[in-house]
């Protein structure tokens, strides 16, 4: 089983996402450079760097830090509506050239404020009918010329793409859990994203994933399947439990509650915040509480404990056909290197045995 590890660079000008430490240098180059080179030092494939308005543009942070790397790549999230599908291609194509290869892409749908670079909000099934062909088109423009596209959300005519990507282009990672996102992932996605979900809805979701593939007449190679999730590891069971406790308690004491007004219209937010109904820690080690106060997609659950804990639970998701993982914790210069040290050695000579 080939297993594919990535991890998280904040991608913000503020500082203190999701409780990181780092002041002095956040937001300038050199820090995201040297979070890229820490992981790719300790064993990352590479990392995901988010998107939306009112944050650092995520495909040209992408090409600084590929550019300041070696084997390090990039996860750029980006947006249909932000970019048009041929401007994109031609972006994506240059970087995936320029870098040898090493460009990925993060698809998202989800709202952002759409009307400050000149978008519009439509209904969730516009949206992602919308996503399904800037998917489409841009990969017709990685792997063929003179391409001439008339759709009811986007066109192009007689566009080719200079220069060529890497064979067929860069990957495309998907999220989203609604029904209308689903369509999109089972015939256009490579790879479709889960937040932490526990084992019985992520096979749930695969089954019916690989079912609608089949179902809507799938034409590019099988679907795969990625964890984003936080992972809270320490030397020890006790150790990783007492520190996850004290962080959450440090949440409630600086959030309060926030449970209720997190529930809002995404399926998969929704699902992952309706988790603690079902208790505190689902699974051996899937920490719920941290939704209640202030998380929000990968800060909703937690996989926490000692390196066999977390790895025994990364694997038991490689069982149900889980080949990509996104995982992130705080502060991000120390937890690159130590879950990086802590789990990718030990995961990837389990996942040959």
């Amino acid at each position: 089983m080939s297993l594919t590890f990535l991890w998280y660079i904040p991608n913000t000008v503020e500082p203190g996402h999701r409780g990181d430490d780092a002041v002095d240098g956040y937001g300038t180059l050199e820090h995201s450079v040297e979070l890229a080179r820490l992981a790719e030092r300790h064993g990352w494939s590479g990392a995901l760097i988010g998107t939306g308005w009112g944050r650092p543009d995520t495909f040209t942070v992408a090409t600084a830090l590929a550019a300041r790397t070696t084997t390090f790549r990039p996860l750029a999230a980006i947006r249909p509506g932000y970019w048009q599908p041929a401007h994109f291609a031609s972006a994506a194509a240059t970087l995936d050239h320029l870098s040898g290869g090493r460009l990925l892409v993060n698809i998202v749908s989800g709202q952002d404020n759409l009307a400050a670079y000149g978008d519009v909000e439509g209904e969730q099934e516009q949206r992602y009918a919308r996503t399904k062909e800037f998917m489409r088109i841009v990969r017709r423009l990685w792997t063929e010329e003179n391409v001439t596209y008339a759709g009811e959300h986007f066109s192009v005519t007689n566009s080719t793409v200079t220069p060529r990507p890497h064979g067929t282009g860069p990957r495309l990672y998907f999220g989203g859990a609604s029904a209308a996102a689903e369509r999109v992932a089972a015939t256009e996605a490579d790879v479709q994203l889960f937040w932490g979900e526990p084992l019985d809805g992520i096979a749930e979701r695969i089954d019916r994933l690989r079912g609608l593939s089949a179902k809507l007449g799938r034409d590019l190679p099988p679907l795969e399947f990625g964890l984003r999730i936080t992972t809270l590891v320490r030397d020890t069971t006790a150790q990783a439990w007492h520190d996850a406790e004290a962080k959450v308690a440090s949440l409630a004491a600086h959030a309060g509650s926030r449970f209720d007004q997190l529930r809002g219209p995404a399926v998969g937010q929704q699902r992952l915040l309706d988790l603690a109904a079902r208790g505190d820690v689902l699974d051996t080690n899937l920490y719920t509480a941290p939704g209640r106060y202030g998380g929000g997609g990968a800060g909703t659950t937690w996989l926490v404990g000692s390196p066999d804990d977390v790895s025994a639970a990364l694997l038991r998701y490689a069982g149900l056909g889980i080949t990509h993982f996104v995982l992130s914790d705080t502060p991000y210069r120390q937890e690159t290197a130590r879950v990086g040290d802590a789990l990718l050695g030990r995961l990837h000579s389990l996942s040959a045995a």
